[in-house]
């Protein structure tokens, strides 16, 4: 398992093909790549992402062990940007890998869901118009309490 919080940006081509080559017991390989996009009618200056370094971590750290566990996951790997990102960035990654397709596809969406929702990071949208933080909205919760 594998959990990196950073400021540099990471290739996901690269990641993706690191991550896949150590998986032998593994029968698939789920993979998706978060970026920064452009907000309608205000062009995005820059994201501001904030955390906690220390608890950021241990909390991706035991979210991947709750995937690993319920999922059966040979693997799984979760990277996030933070600090001063534009739009087309990218600005996280997941990666699981499982015996079997649908128990890497749930894990992988569960980790996107709870990134998105519960992760402690902190986000600033920087636009012509000022500086709002991103709100939590209901439909993130909502797919994160599916589960």
């Amino acid at each position: 398992m594998g959990v990196r919080v950073q400021t540099d940006p990471f290739n996901a081509g690269a990641e993706l093909k690191t991550f896949s080559s150590v998986q032998t017991n593994a029968g698939a390989v789920v993979t998706f790549t978060g970026i920064v996009r452009d907000l309608p009618d205000n062009p995005l200056a820059f994201m501001e992402i904030e955390h906690y370094p220390g608890m950021t971590e241990k909390a991706l750290e035991k979210i991947c062990d709750t995937a690993i566990e319920r999922w059966k996951l040979a693997d799984a790997l979760v990277i996030h940007r933070y600090g001063k990102l534009t739009a087309g960035e990218d600005i996280m990654m997941v990666a699981t890998a499982s015996k079997h397709r649908k128990d890497a596809f749930e894990a992988a969406e569960f980790l996107m869901d709870y990134l998105k929702s519960r992760a402690p990071f902190w986000k600033k949208e920087h636009a012509k118009d000022g500086a709002d933080w991103v709100a939590q909205r209901s439909e993130d919760e909502d797919a994160l309490n599916r589960w």
